[in-house]
C-alpha cells in the first residue's frame, strides 16, 4: 500500500455509531452537558426576597431527598423483579445499595439541623401550603416496599401524572411480594390465608444453613426496613427542633402526625420472627 493509499487517522473521540465522522466541538460531550448541570443548578428558585440566607440550603437538601427517592423506587423495583425471577443474590446485592442510600437519606438531617428555628422562620411561611407530606415519591418508596395506603391518593395534593403513578404501585407487587415468590419457588409455601404455614417457612430459611442465602435476603430488607425507621425517628426530631408543635406548613399536625408514622414497617413478618426463634 502506498502512502497515498493509506486511510486517513482520526481521533477515536470522534467516532460515532461505529462509523468515523468528522469531529465538531459542539458535538463533544462534556461533563457539564452530560449531567445536565447548567439545569440542575437553575432549579433552586428562592422564593424569599430579599433572599434569606439558608432557603438554599433547605431547597438542596430536598431536592436532592428526591433524587435518592428516584434512584430508591429503580433499586426496589429491579430488587423486586429479581426476586420473582428467584435471582436471590442479585437482589441481595440491590439491597445493600439501597441500605447505603438511605444511610446517606440520613445523614441529611444532621446538615438540615444546622439551621436554627429562628433561621427557618425567616422563609418558612413562603412554603405553605405545600408540605414533605405532599411528596409523591416517598408515598412510591413506602407502596413498592410493601406499606400500601389508599388514603393517600385522595389526601396528597398531587398532580394528575403522580396520582395515575401511586394507584399503579397500588396495584402491582411490592418487594415483599417477590420475597414470597423467592420462597415458594424454594419450596418454602408462603399462602397468604395460613399465618403458622408462613412462619414455619420463616423459621426454616433462619435455622437451616441450606438456607442461608434466603435469610441473607431477609436480613438485607430488614436492613431497608431499619434504615427507613430510623430516617422516621431523625426527620420527627429535627422538626420539633425546629418547630416545636407548631402546625405543618401543608395543615397536618407536624410533629403529632409524624410521631404517628413510627411504628410504620415495612415487613413486620420479619420483625415478628424474632419472637419465635
Amino acid at each position: 500500500m502506498t502512502e497515498m493509499d493509506q486511510p486517513e487517522e482520526r481521533p477515536a473521540s470522534v467516532r460515532r455509531m461505529g462509523r468515523l465522522t468528522e469531529p465538531a466541538d459542539e458535538d463533544l460531550l462534556t461533563y457539564g452537558g452530560y449531567l445536565a448541570v447548567p439545569e440542575l443548578l437553575a432549579l433552586q428558585r428562592l422564593r424569599s426576597d430579599p433572599p434569606v440566607h439558608d432557603e438554599l440550603l433547605f431547597i438542596t437538601v430536598h431536592q436532592a431527598y428526591e433524587l435518592w427517592f428516584k434512584q430508591l423506587i429503580f433499586e426496589l423495583e429491579s430488587i423486586r423483579d429479581r426476586l420473582i425471577d428467584g435471582d436471590a443474590e442479585r437482589a441481595r446485592h440491590y439491597l445493600t445499595r439501597v441500605h447505603a442510600i438511605e444511610r446517606v437519606l440520613i445523614e441529611h438531617i444532621e446538615v438540615l439541623e444546622t439551621m436554627t428555628p429562628q433561621d427557618f422562620l425567616e422563609f418558612r411561611s413562603l412554603l405553605s401550603p405545600a408540605s414533605g407530606f405532599q411528596s409523591a415519591q416517598f408515598r412510591e418508596v413506602e407502596f413498592i416496599s410493601g406499606l400500601k395506603d389508599r388514603r393517600y391518593l385522595r389526601e396528597l395534593a398531587a398532580t394528575p401524572e403522580e396520582v395515575e403513578r401511586l394507584k399503579r404501585r397500588m396495584d402491582e407487587p411490592t418487594v415483599w411480594d417477590g420475597f414470597v415468590a423467592l420462597l415458594e419457588s424454594n419450596g418454602l409455601p408462603m399462602p397468604e390465608d395460613d399465618e403458622g404455614a408462613r412462619r414455619d417457612s420463616l423459621l426454616q430459611i433462619a435455622r437451616e444453613p441450606k438456607r442461608a442465602p434466603l435469610f441473607g435476603v431477609a436480613e438485607r430488607l430488614l436492613d431497608h426496613d431499619e434504615a427507613f425507621a430510623e430516617w422516621r425517628y431523625r426527620h420527627v426530631l429535627m422538626v420539633e427542633r425546629e418547630i416545636g408543635a407548631k402546625e405543618g406548613t401543608g395543615g397536618s399536625a407536624g410533629v403529632e402526625y409524624l410521631r404517628s408514622t413510627l411504628h410504620k414497617r415495612f415487613f413486620p413478618e420479619l420483625w415478628g420472627l424474632r419472637s419465635h426463634l
